[in-house]
């Protein structure tokens, strides 16, 4: 069952990739994603084609040019993220088999016949407009209500509070509890992976829209969270109550492993990654190490910049991803020669939360036979959301196009299926790491017979 992952608790990056946006997935706080991207339910933005991408997973990447033709081609610069930059809604004519008279109509009966209050019009518009984007069968087009679209607005900016925890959004409507944040509140209260959040409160989250449900889940540090949960193996709701905190997760994590192997950690595609993976690779290249481990597991993706930045580190002139829309126009973007991590061996580690910028950079590594993945079958966050700022505050975005890799992987819905597939499973004992492990051994075998 495909899942749209998001980080809860941190950011609102989203797992879906943005023309000039983002390139990611979400946690709480952001998103990110795959048998639907997983999102973070903190407050990650979303994450596409956008260049700095605010922390935040799920949603939107930090904002780009989305450019015409093949502009981007040998401007390293100039790529765009997987989520477009924010653009303010056009003045194209609409479609024109649209039926006004039919939604005429039925307001007026509503009026006329409706044993009931009626909302007011701006509701009865935000929830025609929901149901016309429900007709798409497209998780990732979706309509943010002005209050909510402040909430992403603000994740972008950088300040994250929420539970700390990684959720995704299940095809049957149900948001999933992906992952939890080491020592945040969501793990402190007592929820466990696997948990479905159908509720927060008095309101129901099931059935609506991504970035609508993690709304309802992320606030202010210092307030409670009511979550209504379904637990597997139990027979009735869980409720649990979190407080929510600002939650600060390490963009890099890097040190020396034994034997001479480096290690380095990116959790998210911000708007400032490959400024910290430079220097982090800078250090750990200063201590002559043999090998790599670059680590991408969980990364629900980010600023489209930042990930053609990132993979540019470690590759030589070439192609690292390409933008294909409906009409088969496409952008492509390039790495240039002379970076620091270009000749340094090294191994990738993915898994299921890898997603979007995540993707691209583990993919057109792959292609490129510059790294070997390791891991799990990645989420699969490969389309490119274009957000329009509407004028009552409100914001639509829509799936404008796809990402590529290289020799032509289609990373929605499908993901990079690791060189070498390792699992890891919930009995793993604590204080191991069997992917990282084979990361190493693999290095150890390979490396030294170079």
């Amino acid at each position: 069952m495909k899942k749209v992952l998001l980080i809860v608790g941190i950011l609102i990056v989203v797992g879906a990739l943005v023309a000039g946006a983002f390139a990611g997935g979400l946690v709480i706080g952001r998103v990110s994603g795959r048998s639907m991207p997983a999102t973070e339910v903190a407050t990650e933005p979303v994450q596409g084609t956008d260049e700095p991408e605010p922390q935040a997973t799920p949603l939107p990447l930090e904002s780009g040019d989305v450019r015409e033709g093949n502009e981007a081609e040998d401007a390293l610069t100039a790529t765009p993220t997987a989520e477009s930059e924010s653009g303010d809604a056009g003045d194209g004519e609409p479609t024109a088999d649209f039926n006004y008279d039919l939604v005429r109509t039925v307001l007026e009966l509503l009026k006329e016949q409706y044993y009931g209050e009626i909302p007011d019009g701006d509701d009865l518009a935000y929830g025609a407009v929901r149901g016309m984007l429900m007709t798409l069968d497209d998780p990732y087009t979706s309509f943010i209500e002005p209050d909510i679209t402040a909430i992403l607005n603000e994740d972008a900016s950088g300040a994250f509070e929420g539970i700390g925890a990684m959720v995704s959004m299940r095809e049957d409507g149900y948001l999933e509890i992906a992952n939890l944040i080491p020592g945040q509140p969501a793990e402190a209260a007592g929820v466990l992976t696997g948990d479905l959040i159908v509720a927060v409160g008095d309101q129901s989250i099931v059935g609506l829209g991504l970035y609508e449900a993690i709304a309802y889940i992320r606030g202010p540090a210092g307030t409670d969270a009511e979550l209504e949960i379904i637990r597997p193996g139990e027979p009735e709701h869980v409720t649990i109550t979190v407080t929510r905190a600002s939650i600060e997760m390490p963009i890099v994590d890097s040190k020396m492993l034994e034997d001479g192997v480096a290690y380095l950690r990116l959790t998210e595609f911000d708007a400032n990654a490959t400024e910290r993976v430079e220097a982090a690779l800078s250090e750990l290249l200063s201590e002559s190490p043999r090998a790599l481990i670059f680590d991408l597991r969980s990364n629900p993706g980010g600023w489209l910049g930042q990930a053609i930045g990132v993979a540019d580190l470690f590759l030589d002139e070439g192609l690292v991803a390409i933008q294909r829309d409906n009409t088969g126009h496409e952008q492509r973007f390039r790495s240039a020669d002379g970076d620091l991590g270009e000749e340094i061996p090294m191994v990738v580690l993915v898994n299921g939360g890898s997603a979007s910028a995540s993707e691209i950079v583990a993919g057109a590594f792959q292609d490129r036979d510059r790294a070997v993945l390791i891991g799990t079958v990645t989420l699969g966050k490969g389309s490119v959301q274009l957000p329009n700022n509407l004028d009552d505050g409100s914001q639509l975005r829509v799936t404008i196009a796809r990402w590529f890799t290289p020799d032509e992987q289609a990373l929605h819905t499908n993901g990079l299926t690791p060189d070498i597939e390792v699992d890891y499973t919930p009995d793993t004992p604590a204080g191991e790491d069997p992917q990282l492990q084979r990361a190493i051994d693999y290095l150890n075998e390979t490396v030294n017979e170079n």
